[in-house]
């Protein structure tokens, strides 16, 4: 058995039927919260009225996949820094068609603060990181599908490409910081991996795993971390139709800082468990420890579920701030998405309670 794996086999919640949401989305936000233009050129004035510099500064083990000051990466950025190759050989599938299913009636986060807002800690923990993540090498790259399958493979990234179908969705990003924005995500269903994977019937969860390099990727040098970055989901939220497996963003492929060529979006999560950089995915009936639950799990759990009820141990989840609008709004269960998959938690609240976050 690999290292990292529980020894104690988890039952996965049985699936139970969704009522069809009617009329506007719980995630629909109106017009008037929209991101005002003027707000992003003012930033330095937005976050010392919000007060977030130092909350920020609290919450090291939060920003793995969260974000960094605003107003540092605006400073720190160019459009020509943001991690795109022109020699990318999957620059003929952007942009890709948009699925209408999934849009939301609010302005985007600037693509400029999108693609620097973000840590990368295989780079190291300093706020400019999209500077130091230039160095990860993107071809060749190799992404294993491993385990509890009908047949074990390894799969070039781009043949990995080939046989799936690409397509855009909008989605919600909420941090467990507390603060929120919205990104086009280019990618695929992680379903059509699955189906692609063919795992057997004892398989019950899956493993994801970030590229291990210490000489490409310093941060990893840094022996208090458990490297490398290890992700799980049940196979029931793996198939989810919210699912994600996401390759681009704005229409182009994916920056190296934000997890390129190969990253999980799970909107319905906080933002931790979307793992970056994926090189494997290993089907199993057991249920993995993901890096942040070894680190720190009474705050980072392998559910990591956003739930306004729950807060962390540290700062309240009942409110979040959307990036760019002053004040706060009310955090929703799931994000948002509740109809789409709160039938994947059915019963779990009764034997796990409201820590179900966790």
């Amino acid at each position: 058995m690999k290292t990292g794996m529980q020894k104690n086999r988890r039952s996965v919640p049985v699936r139970k039927s969704v009522p069809v949401p009617t009329g506007k989305p719980r995630w629909w936000i109106p017009e008037s919260e929209a991101t005002p233009e003027a707000v992003w050129h003012d930033r330095r004035r937005l976050l010392r009225s919000m007060g977030v510099y130092g909350a920020l500064g609290a919450s090291l083990p939060a920003l793995v996949a969260c974000g960094e000051d605003e107003s540092q990466a605006a400073e720190n950025n160019s459009q020509n820094n943001l991690g795109l190759s022109s020699e990318d050989p999957s620059l003929a599938l952007y942009p890709a068609g948009r699925n209408e299913k999934y849009v939301l009636d609010r302005a985007l986060t600037e693509e400029r603060i999108a693609t620097t807002y973000n840590n990368f800690y295989e780079f190291g923990s300093s706020k400019s990181i999209h500077k130091r993540a230039q160095r990860l090498q993107l071809r060749p790259w190799e992404v294993a599908i491993e385990g509890l399958v009908e047949k074990p493979q390894v799969l070039a990234i781009d043949d990995l490409f080939r046989q799936v179908a690409f397509e855009e969705r909008l989605y919600r990003h909420r941090c467990v910081e507390a603060w929120a924005m919205a990104v086009p995500w280019t990618g695929f269903p992680f379903a059509q991996l699955v189906a692609l994977a063919k795992p057997l019937e004892s398989a019950r969860y899956v493993r994801m795993t970030t590229l291990l390099d210490r000489e490409m990727m310093p941060g990893q040098k840094a022996a208090w971390y458990p490297w490398p970055y290890v992700e799980g989901l049940t196979l029931e939220e793996a198939t989810n139709e919210l699912a994600f497996l996401a390759t681009g963003i704005y229409g182009k492929p994916m920056p190296k800082q934000n997890g390129a060529p190969l990253r999980l979006v799970v909107p319905w999560k906080y933002g931790f468990k979307s793992i970056k950089s994926i090189v494997s995915f290993e089907f199993t009936a057991e249920r993995p420890v993901s890096f942040w639950e070894e680190v720190q799990g009474a705050e980072y759990g392998f559910w990591a579920n956003v739930n306004p009820e729950v807060p962390h141990p540290r700062w309240s989840q009942a409110q979040e701030r959307m990036l760019g609008v002053e004040g706060k709004r009310e955090t929703l269960l799931y994000n948002g998405y509740e109809p789409e998959v709160a039938s994947l938690y059915a019963g779990l609240y009764e034997s796990e309670g409201d820590r179900l976050y966790r």
